[in-house]
C-alpha cells in the first residue's frame, strides 16, 4: 500500500491522519498516547515495543494499531523512517 492509500483508508476508518518522518536511529522512550494510534510505515523502518510484551520491527507496507493509553517505546531503525500516523 502506498502513502496515499494508507491515508485515505485511515480517513475511511475515522482516524484524524499526517505523514511523519524520524532521522536514522532516533529513539522515543516509554511514552502513551490519549487515543487509539496507527502507525502505518511507507519507508525505511522502526521497532515498537510494548514493555514487557510484544516487539515487533515495521518496514515498508506495515501496520501497527496501538490501543489508547498503552506504553510504548519506539526505535528508527538505520535508514530512518517515514510513516503515515493516524490518532483517534
Amino acid at each position: 500500500m502506498d502513502e496515499r492509500e494508507a491515508l485515505d483508508r485511515l480517513r475511511r476508518e475515522g482516524y484524524q491522519v499526517y505523514v511523519w518522518e524520524d532521522p536514522p536511529l532516533a529513539y522515543y522512550p516509554e511514552h502513551v498516547h490519549a487515543g487509539d494510534e496507527v502507525r502505518w510505515v511507507v519507508r525505511g523502518s522502526i521497532t515498537i515495543g510494548i514493555p514487557g510484551g510484544e516487539v515487533r520491527e515495521l518496514r515498508a507496507g506495515d501496520r501497527l494499531d496501538v490501543p489508547a493509553n498503552t506504553v510504548h517505546w519506539a526505535r528508527v531503525g538505520p535508514e530512518g523512517v517515514r510513516y503515515v500516523c493516524g490518532s483517534r
